[in-house]
């Protein structure tokens, strides 16, 4: 099996050129040892080629766990060739990662993407002439319209079978030159025996990078040469050493493009960005439009597209249910077994699966959002807002992916390079309402805020910002003080979303929803029929008031009195969310005997009064999160105390907030 290493800078159309080489075989995991997320997936019609989607990186310094990540991996797991996409548009600062990849001697193809927008703003790129300057072949092509795609896997299939390692670049000169290769010749046996490139190990010893010191097992008398090295560098150039690394690097690329590139003016693509940034971005206006986009995708989910289709598909599960009972009625089958199929796994599962439309379509709207740029815009606008409670703009990126899922949002921490915010990222992301609360929502607003769903679902969402705001300034004078980093993000211009990777991005999440359905919910829902259809004799039930789960619900029902409601059945559909959020909807399907969500809408209405329904939700919103989610806190934080006080911390802020829902809104209504 040949193993092709994809990377490459942020928003450089990665993503769209791995969707297009590898199609829908891909699968995710994580890289070993860590919680980075892993995207491998097979090059199409190449069973042999397995292509790893490495994270979005500017530097093979390690600032932030990515960027280790994915240098251990092209050191360690030596991959048969390094697919390098630069985004043509921006090529000099592209090229900065292109040199660094270069000093690993590894065979290498830059994929130069984005050419369509050069060309068709009157600029030009030599790729013949760029490629012999580099030494590596370089093919153009428009990830999002699939060009020069067939002649990028022809040329990165002909490198592989070759083997050709890049040529050797010495563009080093003067003082940098001179501190390089006295470094170099001082530790070539340590950096061969290590397996790391000579150049490479020299330039990061040159960089006082810590990883490389420990790799080679410099001893304390190279320690102090290499120093004595460095100062001589930095004194002669009146520069620190990062600095001068930059400077030489940045020349050469400079040298390059002066006979390589022809920019007449920005791209097209450039210009309108910058145009409609004036609007989106504005000083005032940029948050209140942010919430009103959110809040038109809400209406377009909950009330124009997925309500109808949720509907249809509830009566498809309906007839599939009223067909099953019928025959297993005809075929005399036993009554508990009965009861399990339909009362309880077609009950539950179905029930969570009729949301399915709300899922998919939501994250239509929001995959179109991120592909064309918008949200990395959405970071700029709060990293202000951020400052104020203690974090910056780029802790937004993983509370943004919270609204996804908890899980890989807690896992995304890991590109903040201070301690300090990542932890801090990690106890409030929580409090940004994850997809899997979605049929909840659609279950209470259903039955008590039909006609203003929208508002309901917009007014959840600014709830679990506020929450994260108001604990943000919490802690960060408590338990986190201390000042945020500075954040510095590059804006991609605004482009049309590819087809492609909105339809993958969809599908990844409905498949991820109907395997928890039919997985960990499906799971859940036959112990819960088990717990409500027997009592402590285990002796079947006609009354599940007299089970096993009404007596240890009645346990914990009183708690939530505060919040408006003492019902056994709502406290223990809480307890089952633990393992899956939509657990909460199938354990009140199954508890209630609901088979439709016009039956359940109805039992609702002996459960909560609509100011404790709302209250109820404020308390699922913000209370811990599932069992995974709590996992991937504990792997981050690397205790199991501090991930369970968080989660304490957060199921506090749940009630608080649930209670002083219900006790004003009680003085007004």
């Amino acid at each position: 099996m040949h193993v092709i290493a994809l990377a490459g800078n942020q928003n450089s159309g990665k993503t769209t050129l791995y969707n297009n080489l590898t199609g829908s075989n891909q699968h995710v995991g994580n890289f070993p040892g860590v919680t980075i997320e892993k995207k491998e997936g097979q090059l199409k019609k190449y069973k042999d080629i397995s292509l790893v989607d490495l994270p979005g990186i500017y530097s093979l310094s390690p600032y932030t766990m990515e960027e280790v990540v994915t240098r251990d991996f092209l050191l360690k797991e030596n991959p048969d060739l390094i697919l390098n996409i630069v985004d043509a548009t921006n090529i000099e600062r592209n090229l900065y990662l292109t040199l660094q990849l270069m000093d690993l001697s590894i065979p290498m193809v830059i994929a130069l993407n984005m050419m369509d927008e050069v060309t068709a703003s009157g600029n030009s790129i030599d790729v013949k002439k760029l490629s012999c300057h580099l030494g590596v072949p370089v093919v153009p092509i428009s990830a999002s319209k699939g060009e020069g795609i067939s002649e990028l896997i022809d040329v990165v299939i002909k490198t592989v079978k070759e083997k050709s390692s890049p040529k050797k670049l010495d563009f080093c000169v003067g003082e940098v030159h001179k501190a390089i290769h006295s470094i170099s010749h001082l530790i070539d046996e340590q950096a061969e025996a290590a397996g790391y490139p000579v150049r490479f190990a020299a330039t990061k010893l040159v960089e006082g990078d810590e990883p490389t010191i420990k790799s080679l097992k410099i001893t304390e008398n190279q320690l102090h040469i290499i120093e004595h090295v460095v100062k001589d560098m930095e004194a002669a150039l009146q520069t620190d050493r990062e600095a001068a690394l930059a400077d030489m690097r940045y020349c050469y690329i400079e040298q390059i493009c002066s006979e390589t590139v022809v920019k007449k003016q920005e791209t097209k693509e450039q210009q309108r960005s910058e145009k409609i940034d004036e609007v989106l971005t504005h000083k005032y206006f940029g948050i209140p439009i942010f919430f009103g986009i959110m809040f038109f995708i809400f209406w377009m989910t909950f009330n124009v597209i997925g309500a109808p289709l949720q509907g249809l598909l509830e009566e498809l599960i309906g007839a599939i249910t009223e067909i099953t009972s019928n025959a297993m009625i005809a075929f005399d089958v036993s009554d508990w077994l009965h009861s399990l199929v339909i009362d309880g796994i077609f009950a539950g599962v179905g029930s969570v699966l009729s949301f399915l439309p709300l899922i998919v379509i939501l994250f239509f709207f929001l995959s179109l959002l991120e592909d064309s740029g918008y949200m990395a815009r959405v970071a700029f606008l709060m990293d202000k807002l951020l400052r104020k409670i203690g974090l910056s703009g780029r802790s937004f990126v993983p509370m943004l992916i919270g609204f996804g899922c908890s899980v890989p949002a807690i896992m995304a921490t890991r590109t903040l390079a201070s301690e300090r915010d990542r932890k801090m990222t990690i106890v409030l992301t929580p409090f940004m309402s994850c997809s899997a609360k979605l049929p909840i929502y659609g279950m209470i607003t259903v039955a008590f805020f039909p006609d203003n769903a929208a508002i309901v679902m917009i007014g959840l969402y600014i709830m679990g910002i506020i929450a994260a705001v108001i604990s943000g300034l919490l802690l960060k004078n408590t338990i986190f003080k201390g000042e945020p980093v500075p954040f510095v993000m590059e804006l991609p211009a605004y482009r049309i979303p590819s087809r492609r990777s909105v339809l993958i991005h969809m599908w990844e999440k409905g498949k991820d929803f109907i395997q928890r359905a039919f997985t960990v919910i499906f799971l859940g829902t036959i112990i819960i029929w088990f717990l409500q259809s027997f009592n402590w004799s285990f002796d079947m039930v006609e009354d599940s008031s007299n089970s096993i789960l009404a007596y240890l619900g009645s346990l914990i029902a009183p708690i939530f009195i505060p919040l408006g409601f003492n019902d056994w059945r709502a406290s223990t559909a809480l307890i089952t969310g633990l393992t899956a959020k939509e657990a909460v909807v199938s354990t009140l399907s199954v508890l209630t005997g609901a088979v439709t969500d016009s039956q359940l809408s109805e039992v609702m209405f002996t459960m909560f009064s609509p100011l404790s329904a709302f209250a109820f939700l404020t308390f699922v919103l913000l209370y811990m999160p599932c069992i995974a989610a709590f996992a991937a806190t504990k792997r981050e934080l690397g205790s199991l105390k501090y991930a369970a006080l968080a989660a304490l911390y957060q199921t506090v802020t749940a009630f608080i907030a649930g209670m002083l829902v219900y006790q004003i809104g009680s003085l007004f209504i």
